[in-house]
This record gives C-alpha cells, structure tokens and sequence, in this order.
C-alpha cells in the first residue's frame, strides 16, 4: 500500500499529513516556506484530514473522525491513547498520564512518548503541561502549543 502526503497551510505553519488510502499516519509540523502541490490522486482520507484541520484551526471542530494508526509499543499505544482522553481546552500533566495508564513511576517515560506522537493536533500531546503548570516541551515549538492551547480556551469560551 503506498503512503501520500498532503500540506496543510495553517495559522502557525506548514503541517504534512502523510497517510495510506485509508489511514492518517503522521501529523506533523514542517518548515517549509510554501506548501508543495499534492500529489495525483491523493486519497480521500488524507482531503478529509485537511478538511478537519481546516475547521479546527477555524473554531469549528473540536473532535476528529478519519482513522488514524500509530505504531509503537503497548505502553506508548495507552499513552497515546490517553491523550486522546484529554478534553479539548484541558490540560494534564505528564504525572496525571502516567497515573492514567497504570505506571504512575514513568512520568519520564510518558514524556518519551508524548513526543514522538506523530499525529499533532489530533492526538493532543500539546495539551499535556508539566506538574508546576508551565507548558513544558512539544515537536512543534513551545510557540506553537502554547497558541493551539489559547486558540482552544477561545473556542470553547465562544461556545458556552
């Protein structure tokens, strides 16, 4: 099965989305000064994917449906899969996640984890902070979290 790649031009910077005919694999931040054409025949998974990133750096999407797939081991598919139990607009800490998925002595190792999730956004490592408070480490740049988490605050403060 072959792997397509699709830019999506955003508020804070070139993101690539890579995936197969069916599933997204990768989200991820590029700096890049424009966006590259896409390629023939990019799969439906991968428009639907820039639609939803599209409506959420507009406010009007909080959630995703395209099916995504990452690869790791057990632990970093619970860690991952945790962070998608973060409510939009809400933070926790590397210690609460580690407590979440059973190994509350591998806040390290959940910090490991956290950044190498290839699915930005959708599966909102930028919503984990560090015990104190402060926004601590993300792929992106902390610029880029620190907005994502305002832009979400925003959003959600509109839609109360």
């Amino acid at each position: 099965m072959g792997t397509y790649r699709l830019d999506v031009e955003t508020p804070i910077g070139l993101i690539e989305v890579v995936g197969t005919e069916k599933v997204i694999q990768s989200i991820l931040f590029v700096e890049r000064e424009a966006a590259q054409l896409p390629e023939p025949n990019v799969p439906d998974v991968l428009r639907q994917c820039k639609e939803e990133l599209d409506d959420y750096f507009r406010g009007d999407r909080m959630t995703f449906t395209f099916p995504i797939e990452q690869v790791g081991t057990s632990f970093q598919r619970d860690v991952w899969s945790t962070l998608q139990t973060i409510p939009y607009a809400e933070t926790a800490s590397y210690r609460e996640l580690a407590e979440r998925v059973k190994r509350p002595a591998a806040v390290r190792a959940v910090g490991a984890t956290n950044g190498r999730n290839k699915l930005s956004i959708v599966v909102p490592c930028h919503r984990v902070i560090g015990s104190n408070g402060k926004l601590t480490g993300y792929a992106g740049g902390l610029w880029r979290k620190e907005w994502l988490l305002y832009h979400e605050k925003q959003v959600a403060h509109q839609t109360q």
